[in-house]
């Protein structure tokens, strides 16, 4: 269990971070504030602020987000008149630092009763100083100012030039498409990895790599390099063809067409009775063939990849034309019971995972769906096409309406793994 819970951490984490990191990197490029990029969620246990931005990794090992100016109200909770405030001004009489938190304190800090404040185009506070309420003072506000959080975080101020917002269209569409964008990249190394870290790698062609001694296809003269074309008059121009074909017919007589040295012969075997996850399957004892040249293992990681997305986007395209039921999904708990079954395969049961994982969030972020990147997305097109901003009034309840329906989604789905993997 401590296995399972350590690589569940690093797993997460990892899809998390390199998610996470997409729109972070693309954000920063565009010249957009990232207030903060937390790895976890819930308290935090430990912080530190660089170039504007403040890095926390939180209790919870089971998310992650950046915040970037102008996509949180944040400071509108923290800043509320009435609030009681401390300044810290630097040599220039503007304030540098405003202290929210009762958990800590400020050096030579003006103690302020909060009055009003602009901290996006303005840049100005003002309140009752000292208690005195016959006098409101107004200071100005360093551009690139820092909130002390009610929680202690400290995360810079967000003007009006460094918001989402005030970015490019394409900027602001690359950085919400960069999230998923990282996971398709990762997805694709880690199957890449994979096909490194195996002895050979399978071509899926209809070639015999290697024929078992004392086979089904040994005992018919079946050797390996043999190019099997036909079973029985079905043509069969790749492994998984031959391999589906051949297990359908356990204990039939098959007829095989297959080529050698350039001539066509054929041969009538019998499949051997197997059982597979509690399935009679038809095995004659021949193995794929297999490369280990390094264009065969990127190719194999491509194939993986294509494959992988193929499988989610049937299954997604299959849920929306038939319905589904909360056993189609899984959450962070159903993604704990997977990754007890990939550590026990080991390190490559674990990679396999993290790939599949990966491409999964990909995929699902993208689609069209509010509060998601593909939903951020889907109204950054209809921006371009109707050629002027999204009322951010209209924005903000689109995406609230979503972030409910996907919390109480979450809500069901957890508890609907709970009760399949935990509660018997």
């Amino acid at each position: 269990m401590i296995i399972t819970i350590i690589t569940f951490i690093i797993v997460f984490g990892v899809l998390v971070l390199v998610h996470e990191f997409g729109h972070y990197y693309f954000a920063k490029r565009a010249g957009i504030l990232v207030r903060e990029f937390s790895i976890g969620m819930g308290p935090k246990i430990w912080w530190k602020r660089k170039n504007g931005t403040t890095y926390t990794v939180r209790i919870l090992p089971v998310g992650g987000y950046v915040r970037l100016a102008g996509n949180d109200d944040e400071d509108e909770e923290e800043m509320r008149p009435g609030t009681p405030l401390t300044l810290q001004l630097n040599g220039q009489n503007k304030v540098v630092t405003i202290n929210t938190s009762s958990k800590s304190t400020l050096f030579q800090g003006i103690p302020l009763q909060l009055v009003d404040s602009d901290l996006t185009d303005g840049l100005w506070i003002k309140g009752f100083v000292n208690g005195n309420e016959s006098e409101v003072k107004t200071y100005e506000v360093d551009h690139d100012a820092v909130v002390i959080e009610r929680d202690g975080t400290q995360v810079q101020i967000a003007p009006r030039d460094v918001q989402f917002q005030s970015a490019s269209l394409p900027a602001r569409m690359m950085t919400n498409f960069a999230g998923p964008m990282n996971n398709f990249i990762l997805s694709l190394l880690v199957f890449i990895v994979l096909g490194f870290t195996l002895a050979g790698v399978p071509t899926n062609s209809n070639q015999i790599g290697k024929v078992n001694a004392n086979s089904v296809a040994a005992r018919a003269g079946l050797k390996a390099g043999d190019r099997i074309t036909h079973v029985g008059k079905v043509r069969v121009n790749n492994w998984s063809e031959l391999a589906t074909n051949l297990s359908s017919k356990p204990g039939q007589k098959v007829h095989l067409t297959y080529q050698r040295a350039g001539k066509t012969k054929s041969v009538t075997v019998k499949p051997k009775m197997v059982k597979q996850s509690k399935q009679k399957v038809g095995q004659i004892g021949i193995i794929e063939q297999q490369k280990t040249g390094i264009q065969a293992r990127l190719l194999f990681g491509w194939q993986q990849f294509a494959q992988a997305g193929t499988l989610i986007f049937s299954v997604l395209g299959h849920m929306f034309t038939h319905g589904f039921i909360l056993n189609d999904l899984g959450g962070p708990v159903a993604i704990y019971a997977g990754t007890s079954q990939a550590t026990a395969l080991g390190v490559n049961g674990v990679l396999n995972f993290l790939a599949m994982l990966s491409i999964n969030l990909g995929i699902v972020n993208l689609l069209p769906i509010p509060a998601l990147d593909g939903g951020k997305l889907l109204l950054n097109i209809i921006e371009a096409v109707i050629r002027r901003p999204i009322p951010e009034k209209a924005e903000g309840i689109v995406t609230m309406i979503g972030f409910m329906l996907l919390l109480i989604l979450m809500i069901l789905v957890t508890w609907n793994d709970i009760q399949r993997y935990f509660i018997r």
